[in-house]
């Protein structure tokens, strides 16, 4: 069996905003489309039509909701399998069980593809309401062990396949930095999980000991005029810049022109973020949080910190930034892990998911994806 004979049914989020997950959905449908596979997208942040609707509390949730069960149930007509990004809270009530459902009174098999970063909170509110969605699906994926080990603790079963990573768009530059200021980048959204204000802290103990160093910060979100007053108030504003939300073209010259990322994530799962700076060559600190540890190393493949800890980070750059030999050692042990993210081998293991879920019939009462005792 190959791509070619799938007609797949994809739900999830596109950006825009092109945050991870709604990066992952439209990654995955151009390149399965790419192998010859029929993809319908069903979009679960599709606009407001009429507009107006979006500002109207009482109304937005069934001016989207109404849409999205009509065309679900038109992409489900001819579809083989359901590839249905999953995230926690209203998110999974909202759009992942009426898909689930819609995909089952259409006979179509649902590969939920989980990948909410709070899913320990989250199922440890709902577990019992995910399990029994869970008894209608074919097959439970996880972007990481973290998020695996998640769901056993819960009593599910899922199988692991990683997020994907263009390394023909991500890659390291040709030209060597030697020489250069040292330039620092962080590429998460502006909220308080993300932990913006440690790395401004972190970075105004950077430029103490380097002057000339800068900070890019690539990302928007609700906390810009608070975290731009913070870099005000710490004597940095002139050496840190907020550029917005990039493409990934221009995301991926960013990379190409740092020398350290950091993500300083309260809260995580798996960032593509740090897969794409591993791949773009750049030497990453992270905090040691959720799935990090999971797809990193410290010591070997990065630096990890404990998180909201300003100091440990700041000391864990200047690592980087002054012996030339750990960076080259972490940067090259980076890219031969992030190998493993690319589209030729996890399509491959996306393609063996399928293939179960259509020789998959869930017997009455059968959990699909829970664990056995």
């Amino acid at each position: 069996m190959s791509f070619e004979h799938l007609h797949l049914v994809v739900v999830g989020p596109l950006p825009p905003p092109a945050g991870g997950m709604a990066n992952q959905t439209r990654q995955l449908a151009e390149l399965l489309r790419g192998e010859g596979a029929q993809v319908s997208v069903v979009q679960t942040n599709a606009p407001y039509r009429p507009r107006w609707a979006g500002r109207l509390p009482g109304l937005r949730a069934a001016f989207r909701l109404i849409p999205y069960l009509f065309a679900l149930w038109r992409a489900c007509r001819h579809g083989d399998v359901m590839h249905l990004m999953a995230n926690s809270g209203w998110s999974w009530h909202l759009f992942a069980v009426p898909a689930i459902l819609v995909a089952r009174l259409r006979g179509v098999p649902v590969v939920v593809n989980y990948r909410g970063g709070e899913a320990g909170s989250f199922l440890s509110r709902a577990a019992g309401q995910v399990r029994l969605a869970m008894r209608q699906v074919a097959a439970l994926v996880l972007p990481s062990g973290y998020l695996q080990a998640v769901f056993q603790g819960h009593g599910m079963r899922g199988t692991v396949v990683p997020n994907i990573i263009d390394m023909t768009r991500f890659r390291p530059a040709t030209e060597s930095r030697a020489g250069q200021a040292p330039h620092v980048v962080v590429a998460r959204n502006l909220e308080s999980i993300y932990g913006i204000d440690v790395a401004l802290r972190a970075f105004a103990q950077i430029r103490e000991a380097l002057p000339a160093a800068t900070l890019s910060i690539a990302g928007s979100g609700p906390q810009l005029a608070s975290l731009q007053a913070l870099a005000d108030s710490l004597g940095v504003s002139d050496a840190v810049r907020f550029t917005g939300r990039l493409d990934r073209d221009d995301m991926a010259a960013l990379y190409r022109s740092a020398d350290v990322m950091i993500n300083a994530s309260r809260v995580d799962n798996m960032p593509n973020s740090v897969l794409e700076a591993l791949a773009s060559g750049v030497a990453v600190v992270s905090t040691h949080v959720g799935g990090v540890p999971y797809i990193v190393e410290d010591e070997s493949t990065a630096l990890l910190v404990p998180p909201d800890a300003p100091e440990p980070m700041a000391q864990a750059v200047l690592r980087l930034l002054t012996d030339d030999a750990l960076r080259r050692r972490l940067v090259d042990a980076g890219l031969a892990e992030v190998v493993r993210y690319q589209w030729a081998r996890v399509s491959l293991q996306w393609l063996a998911v399928y293939q179960r879920a259509l020789g998959h019939v869930p017997a009455t009462g059968e959990a699909v994806g829970e664990a056995r005792p």
